[in-house]
């Protein structure tokens, strides 16, 4: 049984799977691998960093000749790092966080299919009015940021693909495995787009030790909050949390951030902390289901694999 739907249609993928474009995970090689695999990878551009970009571009371009995209933090950037980005010919450009009005018509000049990242249905509707030509419905149950106030991926996903349609919606947030590709298909969603899980594939950009983290972790080890944000001194908007494993610092200001954000002492503490080797350097982002994630493969060969979970899951489904 072959997993055709919109979304696979639009871009020729073979299985209805995109990679989340992970700031620090998702570099050229991994976008490669996933678009390889018959998915679409999206390499994680972040804030636009020049740097970044002209070093795993090429490694993308170079990696496959099957169709990839870009994803952007829509807060973190300009219109300038988007067009250089375009010049590179990308299949799609994702935006997520913030408004992308300013950056639309960008993308849709540029011939790239326009993909909006939606937390709560005030961001679907706008992603509808701007023309969207696919939505992300994305729960609360993923890793890294998302809606303070957020839905969970399983109510949340059906309303948006009642509002979009016949806009095709990808659901994420909590999909780690084929059975949650089949239940986002069973939701009304075109397909899925899937973050922690590729984290631990052997061509992301994380530290082993990050890799560890998420083979060894547990779904309730987790937890959304702003604390690790504040402590950095990241800019991320106050509406968007983070779901990160457990981490020292969350223990000692949880509830407290209002209390963080006013004690410049503390963040330098912070800073003191990664700096002797205390405090990891980096939070590890991980959403709820990484209790499925169990072992390190080829990002390729993952995208297959969770395909064939999802044709077996639906048709156990059926027979039953």
């Amino acid at each position: 049984m072959a997993l055709s739907t919109a979304f696979t249609e639009m871009f020729g993928t073979e299985h209805p799977i995109a990679l989340a474009p992970m700031g620090g995970s998702a570099g050229g090689a991994l976008t490669a691998a996933v678009s390889n695999g018959g998915g679409l990878g999206l390499l994680g551009a972040g804030n636009g960093d020049r740097d970044w970009l002209a070093h795993e571009l090429p490694i993308v371009a170079k990696g496959t000749e099957k169709p990839w995209g870009v994803g952007f933090l829509t807060w973190a950037i300009d219109v300038g790092a988007v067009e250089r980005v375009l010049e590179w010919g990308p299949s799609a450009v994702m935006l997520s966080f913030g408004d992308p009005s300013p950056l639309t018509e960008h993308v849709r000049a540029s011939g790239a299919a326009l993909i909006l990242q939606v937390t709560d249905l005030e961001e679907a509707r706008q992603a509808v009015d701007l023309g969207a030509d696919v939505i992300v419905a994305q729960g609360t149950e993923g890793g890294g940021h998302g809606a303070r106030r957020g839905r969970s991926t399983l109510p949340f996903v059906p309303i948006v693909v009642d509002l979009a349609a016949p806009v095709p919606v990808l659901a994420a947030g909590g999909v780690a495995d084929g059975r949650g590709v089949a239940a986002a298909l069973a939701l009304g969603a075109a397909g899925a787009l899937i973050g922690t899980r590729f984290q631990a594939t052997a061509e992301s950009l994380v530290d082993p030790s990050i890799t560890k983290a998420i083979i060894e972790g547990r779904g309730e080890d987790t937890e959304r909050s702003r604390v690790l944000d504040i402590a950095r001194g990241s800019r991320w908007p106050a509406k968007y949390t983070a779901r990160t494993l457990n981490h020292p610092y969350l223990d000692r200001w949880r509830g407290r951030e209002a209390e963080l954000a006013a004690d410049p002492r503390a963040r330098q503490a912070y800073q003191d902390g990664v700096t002797r080797g205390d405090l990891p350097a980096l939070p590890v982002w991980a959403g709820e289901a990484i209790d499925l994630i169990d072992d390190l493969p080829s990002a390729t060969d993952l995208v297959g694999a969770l395909a064939a979970q999802a044709e077996e899951a639906l048709s156990r489904a059926g027979r039953r």
